[in-house]
């Protein structure tokens, strides 16, 4: 009876285990032992005191200056001054390069012309018509010469008639879809 439990409790492995380690010879690659930084370092300093059998390192910190930089005459050129650069050096060149970078400064008198033209016959002089002639974007003429809020909200009643009138020409269909559009809008 004591073999027949003592058969039953014995477990076999059917699987490897990781422990003991294989051989020598087998597939697995010994574990990685990374050199030490502070020894390998070809500008620490090694003191040993073999009285008491230990070893300071010193490593200096990257960024610390050659022996032969001096603060009179450094050798980074990000250490120099501002104004020690020769000035006909060239220069970077931009970060951004692009429309701003063309933008031209307005004198006072195209500013107030362009005031002017603006108050006088806005259908006519629009801000493309104005940006074009002056030469310049459509936001910086609706900053500098933007039309009395009258005016303004004549223009914008007299652009929602145009709209209305065109949404009078659309299907049932195309009109359900723009309203389920603006519905969906207004829970987001």
């Amino acid at each position: 009876m004591k073999q027949r439990l003592v058969a039953v409790l014995n477990f076999s492995r059917s699987y490897a285990s990781k422990y003991p380690r294989p051989k020598p010879g087998t597939s697995e690659r010994p574990p990685y032992r990374p050199s030490d930084p502070l020894v390998n370092n070809p500008h620490a300093a090694v003191t040993s005191l073999p009285d008491e059998d230990l070893t300071f390192i010193h490593r200096p910190p990257p960024s610390i200056p050659s022996p032969s930089s001096f603060t009179t005459n450094p050798s980074s050129p990000l250490l120099r001054p501002r104004g020690a650069t020769p000035a006909d050096a060239p220069l970077p060149p931009d970060l951004h390069p692009g429309p701003l970078s063309q933008v031209r400064r307005m004198s006072p008198e195209d500013i107030a012309k362009m005031r002017q033209l603006r108050l006088s016959d806005p259908a006519k002089y629009t801000r493309g018509v104005l940006a074009k002639q002056f030469d310049c974007t459509q936001k910086f003429v609706s900053l500098v010469a933007s039309l009395p809020k009258p005016a303004r909200k004549a223009q914008l009643k007299k652009r929602e008639e145009v709209h209305a009138a065109n949404r009078e020409k659309w299907s049932e269909r195309h009109s359900l879809v723009k309203d389920i559009r603006a519905k969906r809008r207004e829970f987001w």
